[in-house]
């Protein structure tokens, strides 16, 4: 997951809601650090939720109530899934809300869907007491390493919402060190949200009514992605190109391309639709 950055925090919750506070957030450039690592020493329990789910943002807010009260035996971590879908594929989470405990760099235990708090505390008790003498200052337990204060600035603007303050920090990073592929990730991520969060939702029905819309197409898949969604937003764009020839086909192309590079190359999703691309090619 190395070379992401989390872009949950720009992600708006829907009117009358607000993102989680409490714990700390993760995204894919700090999960490894933040919760595989920091778990050799103490439980992470990772929340992986949608701010567009009401009974998914009660239940981040029910284990922020209950790891305040338990004084550090456990941390939690919360994922806007939406934002970090390489993170979800990752946990093979299938519905959100997803919890899953993870200690020793390994799931433990998890659950699906919203809880009442009085299970959810059966549960955490039972994770605690799983791994109670068995990780603090386990072998292989790692320093917490020094955050890159310039990533830290462009991470630090996104959370105030600042998308410009963010894109700026990155284009800084690259003007310095041009092959800094983490810097380029978080740039290609960031500047694909900015784009799919302007696509209304009517998009898809535009495409699905109308398959020679080359405009709509990529609208359609922007949204696809955003919804964790890759392979239907490639599969759209590959019958695209089947279907175009000259300007269109090219411009169709050169997204998909874009698409691919938000993801590890060695991604079998990725890896299939490259192949289905030069087939629909060549």
């Amino acid at each position: 997951m190395s070379g992401a950055v989390d872009l949950s925090s720009l992600k708006q919750p829907p009117a009358g809601g607000s993102a989680p506070a409490g714990g700390y957030a993760v995204g894919e450039a700090d999960f490894e650090t933040k919760v595989l690592r920091r778990s050799m020493q103490v439980p992470v329990v990772v929340v992986l939720y949608s701010q567009r789910s009401p009974g998914s943002v009660e239940l981040v807010r029910t284990l922020e109530r209950l790891v305040q009260a338990d004084g550090g035996t456990w941390e939690l971590a919360t994922v806007e899934a939406e934002a970090n879908m390489r993170i979800a594929q990752a946990l093979r989470v299938q519905g959100i809300p997803t919890v899953i405990a993870i200690a020793g760099g390994q799931p433990l235990a998890d659950f699906e869907g919203a809880q009442p708090e009085p299970q959810v505390r059966q549960w955490l008790t039972a994770v605690v007491d799983a791994v109670a003498g068995k990780l603090e200052g386990a072998e292989g337990a790692a320093e917490q390493p020094v955050e890159d204060p310039r990533f830290v600035a462009a991470e630090e603007a996104l959370d105030r919402g600042d998308m410009a303050g963010a894109e700026a920090a990155y284009e800084a990073v690259l003007a310095a060190e041009p092959n800094n592929e983490d810097a380029k990730a978080a740039l290609r991520q960031l500047r694909f949200l900015a784009r799919a969060q302007q696509v209304p939702e009517s998009a898809l029905a535009t495409a699905d009514a109308d398959p020679a819309n080359v405009d709509a197409a990529l609208d359609a898949a922007d949204l696809e992605l955003l919804g964790q969604r890759p392979e239907a937003a490639f599969d759209r764009l590959i019958a695209t190109v089947k279907r175009t020839a000259g300007e269109d086909r090219t411009k169709v192309r050169t997204r998909l391309l874009e698409l691919f590079d938000l993801f590890d190359k060695a991604e079998p999703f990725v890896v299939a639709a490259r192949r289905k691309l030069a087939t629909a090619l060549y």
